[in-house]
C-alpha cells in the first residue's frame, strides 16, 4: 500500500507547515495525514479522512535530525574507559586508544552499528565530528567518505573536523582545512590548546582564531566548533567567536556546541555574550546528557550545576538552539545510543523545557536540519514521509517512556529494523562476555 491515510494523530505545531488548524496548550495539532507514493500529500483537519491507520491520538514527528555526534569513537567504552568520568580522564583515555588502534575496519565497524540504532530509532540525518589529526586525517576522512556513500539511501551524513585550535596554526592546519575541503567538510576546532582543558584563554587566542577563520573563508567552509566546555569562568571563548564573526563578515555557517561556561559567567557577561551570539547569526547545539555528565564532577561530591548552557536565554534572544547527542558509550559518556527521543526526554528534564513546551520539540528535527542545511524535521505537503509514530497523547506521556514501541516510517514504508546487539562489537572492542 503506497497510498493512504493516518488518521487522528497529533503533531507539535513548531515542526508543522502549511496547517493552521488551533492548537492545544503543549503547542500540539490535531490532524490526519495523507501519504501517497513516499511523500506527505495533504495535512488536514481531524475527521477528514473516512479511513485509514488510527493513530488514536498518538504523537507523530518527523524524522529526527543528530546535528552533534562523534561516530568515529563511538563504542571503544569496553577497551577505553574513563577511569574517574572526568574531562582529562576522557581526553586521556581516547588518545591513548586512538593511536593504531582507529583503523578503517575498527572505525567502520563501530560507527556502523551505531547508525544503526540511530536508524532503528527514527534519525534521518547526522552530522558526526571526526578527529582530525595530522598522522591520521586521510585515513579518517576516506573512511567516512565511503560511509556516507553507503548510508546515501538510509541516513544523509555530515562531517565536521575536530581537533585543539592550535592544531591549525601553520602546515598542519593547511592539511586538516584541504582535507575537510577535499571531501565536502565542515571546518570543525575545539576552544582549548592540545593537551588542556577548557580553561583561561591563552594570550595568542585571537590568532590562531584568525587563523582559523582563515583557513574556512580561503575554501568557503561552514565551521562547528566545541566551545568552553567547562564550568570555568575564564572560559570566555564564545563572546570572541561572535565577536570575530561580525567583524570579518563571515558568510559561511557557524555551530558552536556545549558553551558549558556561559552559565557560570556574571549576568552582564552573559547578556553581552547571548547578544553577540544572536547577531552574529550563531547556532548553539547543546548536549544536555555529555554536558551533565562530564561537568561538576569532582569525586565523593554531589555536583552543584548541571553543567549546561543558557538555552532558554538564547533561545529568547532568537538564536537557533538544537539538542544531539554527542558521544555514545566512549570516554567523553560512558552511555547513550543516538536515540534522539532519549534526548529530547533528557533535555526537557535537565534544562526545564516544559510548562510550556513551547517550541522545543523542534529542536531534535526542524532547527537542527534547517542549521545544517539537511531537508528534513518539518511535516509539510511534498516533504518525503519519514515520520516516527508514537503511542505517546500528550507531552507528560511522551516524556515519561522510552517508546521502544515506536513505528519508523520511510518514505512511508514501515522500516523493519531494530537497534544492533552489542555482542556484535565484541571482537572490535575486546569485551569477553
Amino acid at each position: 500500500m503506497t497510498d493512504f491515510w493516518l488518521t487522528n494523530g497529533r503533531a507539535h505545531g513548531a515542526v508543522v507547515d502549511g496547517f493552521a488548524e488551533p492548537a492545544d496548550q503543549d503547542g500540539f495539532l490535531r490532524l490526519d495525514i495523507r501519504i501517497e507514493d513516499g511523500r506527505i500529500a495533504a495535512l488536514a483537519p481531524l475527521g477528514s479522512a473516512a479511513e485509514g491507520q488510527d493513530l488514536r491520538g498518538g504523537i507523530v514527528f518527523p524524522g529526527f535530525v543528530d546535528a552533534h555526534t562523534h561516530i568515529d569513537k563511538g563504542h571503544i567504552w569496553p577497551r577505553a574507559p574513563n577511569v574517574d568520568g572526568s574531562f582529562l580522564g576522557a581526553l586521556t583515555a581516547v588518545m591513548a586508544d586512538r593511536t593504531g588502534r582507529w583503523t578503517p575496519e575498527d572505525m567502520t565497524a563501530r560507527a556502523d552499528f551505531a547508525l544503526r540504532c540511530a536508524l532503528a530509532h527514527g534519525t534521518v540525518a547526522i552530522r558526526t565530528h571526526l578527529d582530525t589529526y595530522a598522522e591520521h586525517a586521510p585515513v579518517t576522512w576516506a573512511m567516512f567518505s565511503r560511509l556516507r556513500d553507503a548510508w546515501a539511501e538510509r541516513i544523509a551524513l555530515q562531517a565536521s573536523s575536530i581537533a585543539p585550535l592550535d592544531r591549525f596554526w601553520g602546515d598542519e592546519g593547511t592539511m586538516i582545512a584541504d582535507t575537510v575541503a577535499q571531501y565536502g567538510g565542515i571546518l570543525g576546532m575545539v576552544t582549548r590548546l592540545t593537551g588542556g582543558v577548557h580553561d583561561a584563554m591563552p594570550d595568542e587566542f585571537q590568532p590562531m582564531l584568525d587563523r582559523f577563520f582563515d583557513l574556512a573563508e580561503a575554501r568557503g567552509l561552514d565551521m562547528d566548533l566545541h566551545v568552553d566546555e567547562s564550568g570555568e569562568t575564564g572560559a570566555r571563548a564564545l563572546r570572541e567567536i561572535a565577536l570575530t564573526a561580525m567583524r570579518r563578515g563571515f558568510k559561511g555557517r557557524i555551530q558552536c556546541g556545549h558553551c558549558c561556561a556561559l552559565s557560570m559567567q556574571s549576568e552582564d557577561y552573559a547578556i553581552e555574550t547571548v547578544k553577540a551570539v544572536a547577531d552574529a547569526g550563531i547556532a548553539i547545539v547543546v548536549l544536555p546528557m555529555c554536558n551533565m555528565y562530564l561537568q561538576d564532577r569532582v569525586p565523593h561530591r554531589t555536583p552543584r550545576w548541571r553543567g549546561v548552557t543558557l538555552v532558554h536565554e538564547l533561545a529568547a534572544a532568537g538564536v537557533a538552539v538544537s539538542f544531539a547527542s554527542d558521544n555514545t558509550r566512549d570516554p567523553f559518556y560512558a552511555y547513550g545510543d543516538l536515540d534522539m527521543l532519549e534526548v529530547l526526554r533528557e533535555a526537557t528534564r535537565i534544562l526545564h523545557l516544559d510548562h510550556p513546551v513551547g517550541a522545543w520539540p523542534a529542536a531534535v528535527s526542524r532547527v537542527p536540519a534547517e542549521v545544517c542545511g539537511f531537508d528534513a524535521g518539518v511535516l509539510r505537503v511534498g516533504a518525503v514521509a519519514d515520520l516516527v509514530l508514537t503511542r505517546a497523547r500528550m507531552a507528560t506521556e511522551l516524556q515519561s517512556r522510552p517508546w521502544h514501541d515506536r513505528v519508523v516510517l520511510r518514505a512511508g514504508k514501515v522500516l523493519d529494523a531494530t537497534v544492533p546487539d552489542y555482542a556484535e562489537l565484541d571482537s572490535v572492542t575486546g569485551f569477553a562476555g
